[in-house]
């Protein structure tokens, strides 16, 4: 018998009996649908991140001080291992990268680095004007932290090379510090000097250079409103020397590299740049690393998690299929006589047998559409609660599909089986 005919059989019989082949669809339905859905969600969460730390600097390259691994911390001496060289306490600011050892970093690699961000917390401390006051994160950067962050001006400008330079008493504020302090004249706050305070009472006054657009953070907003909220106020790295007195350290360094160079290369050679300073230190040692590869391992991990809950949700299907070979041994049981014709009349073994299977498989093909269809639907509704760009997955629906049909294929053999060996006499006599 040819194929469109066993097709056509197999649509004729489902449309005879529509509930019972709509019950026996269910569990295709929801195992596909639930599948999709969960497929769905999880590539748009992936690609949502991923864009994320794209944005954040997929080619920048992070140095920083790590405690040393286990394997580190015991001595080898002739192969042998004698046990741990120390316990020294935990990583200080003795042990973080030096303004020396960055200047020779940017000497040395000064054809593929472009920028470096590195800052310094001065702490906690408030601004002083004409009586009023405002809180503040007192931070000292370098011009590559403008670079990596988004820092929208309202007024005013960012800081100048001599700034920089000179480590001068020059300060970018909060709109939030200027409507405290200027009434929100951002013109009238732009080149005022202002009287800021540490945590440790040292008073440095400052001339305020530019005014930034203050971003919302919804944990801060829990802890403080208004004008209790504490905005950061921006100075230069070596003004925030002078401010405090220290000698800064840093325990990371975020390295902006020019066009066209290789970010995983740059890495592999600065952990060997700075290695040597680090061979006698055993509490730690240097790592570096691309966001590039924070952002392929995290897409791994959340690929893993996406699979390992669709792989559960995919038992529903073997639950669909079950069904459907159970719903096929019923159809066979039920046309035994049709079989017995059939065979009496001199249809093969083969065509009984590729009759009910393509009619498993019509059944799982049906099913599997729409699920996929509500799957999608699913899919994109959840994306879009959880403020994700939905994306559905294409291969994930030719998959599913195919898996959905070799399902008719696998659970529907044993019943057309059974209908091709049936003897066509006793078939016959079937009441």
């Amino acid at each position: 018998m040819l194929l469109w005919e066993n097709i056509t059989l197999a649509i004729n019989s489902l449309l005879s009996n529509k509930m019972r082949a709509l019950l026996t669809m269910l569990g295709i339905i929801i195992g596909i649908g639930s599948v999709i859905a969960i497929i769905t969600v999880g590539d748009s969460l992936t690609l949502s991140v991923s864009e994320n730390m794209q944005a954040m600097g997929a080619n920048d390259v992070y140095v920083m001080v790590k405690a040393r691994s286990q394997e580190d911390e015991y001595s080898d001496i002739d192969g042998i291992k004698y046990g741990a060289i120390s316990n020294e306490s935990e990583i200080t600011e003795d042990d973080y990268l030096t303004d020396e050892m960055l200047k020779e970093m940017c000497e040395r690699f000064k054809d593929k680095i472009y920028a470096v961000n590195v800052q310094h917390s001065v702490g906690v401390g408030q601004v002083d004007l004409n009586n009023n006051t405002s809180n503040v994160n007192i931070y000292g950067v370098t011009a590559g932290y403008f670079i990596t962050n988004e820092i929208t001006l309202l007024g005013g400008h960012m800081f100048s090379q001599n700034d920089f330079k000179d480590g001068k008493n020059t300060a970018i504020v909060s709109d939030r510090l200027v409507n405290n302090l200027f009434n929100g004249e951002v013109s009238k706050a732009v080149g005022s000097e202002i009287e800021v305070k540490n945590s440790k009472n040292q008073m440095v006054n400052y001339t305020i250079v530019g005014v930034y657009e203050y971003q919302n953070n919804y944990m801060m907003g829990m802890m403080a409103s208004g004008d209790k909220i504490t905005t950061d106020l921006y100075i230069p790295l070596k003004s925030a020397s002078n401010f405090g007195h220290d000698d800064i350290k840093y325990p990371y360094a975020q390295i902006i590299t020019k066009v066209g160079v290789d970010s995983d290369d740059l890495a592999s050679r600065l952990k060997d740049f700075f290695g040597p300073y680090y061979n006698t230190n055993r509490k730690c040692e240097i790592t570096s690393f691309t966001m590039g590869s924070m952002v392929s391992m995290l897409t791994e991990m959340l690929s893993t998690i996406t699979l390992a809950i669709s792989i559960v949700a995919g038992i529903a299907l073997i639950v669909g299929g079950i069904g459907v070979m159970n719903i096929m041994l019923v159809s066979v049981t039920e046309r035994t006589r049709e079989i017995g014709t059939r065979k009496a009349l001199g249809a093969k073994n083969s065509s009984i047998r590729t009759q009910f299977i393509v009619e498993a498989m019509i059944i799982c093909l049906i099913g599997g559409i729409i699920g996929v269809i509500l799957g999608i639907i699913g899919g994109i509704i959840a994306s879009n609660l959880l403020g994700y760009p939905a994306k559905p997955s294409v291969p994930g629906i030719i998959i599913s599909l195919v898996f959905s049909m070799s399902i008719g294929v696998f659970f529907g053999y044993y019943p057309a089986n059974k209908a091709a060996k049936m003897n066509p006499i006793d078939a016959l006599r079937y009441e």
